[in-house]
């Protein structure tokens, strides 16, 4: 029978990836600022990290058992760091399209979106390497 405290390894390697791939995309549209392909796929891949970062923590939050003793303590981290990274990206798209709907994108305000990207992208590796431990250190879900 399936279990559903799957869903949660099976959705978080979602965000990590695509919100990875998004900043680096948008990192690298700064250099070239001529080509505005790399900048559209940095936006489009935060909207869609946003939005699997959402499923993903929503899944820790309602699929994953209650741990206690050490594993107990590097949940609670992890779980700190899941909430950090999914307030941190819901914010940075939301003022990312905001600046996209008042074609602001080509101002200063864009270094604004791209340092909120990289918050999100630093919180998203730490909850990455945080979770990475559970497993690996306590054996949660194997």
């Amino acid at each position: 029978m399936f279990n559903p405290s799957h869903f949660h390894p099976m959705m978080v390697h979602f965000p990590v990836a695509i919100l990875t791939i998004g900043f680096l995309t948008d990192l690298v549209s700064l250099f070239f600022r001529k080509e505005q392909c790399l900048s559209k796929m940095g936006y489009w891949l935060e909207i869609i990290g946003m939005i699997t970062a959402i499923f993903a923590f929503g899944t820790g939050y309602f699929f994953t058992s209650p741990m206690e003793g050490e594993a107990g303590l590097m949940r609670e981290k992890h779980e700190f760091y899941a909430t950090l990274t999914l307030i941190t990206i819901i914010l940075a798209t939301l003022f990312r399209i905001l600046i996209n709907y008042q074609n602001k994108q080509n101002t200063n305000l864009k270094y604004v979106s791209i340092a909120l990207f990289f918050m999100a992208f630093v919180f998203v590796s730490i909850t990455g390497f945080l979770g990475g431990s559970l497993v690996i250190e306590y054996m949660i879900g194997l």
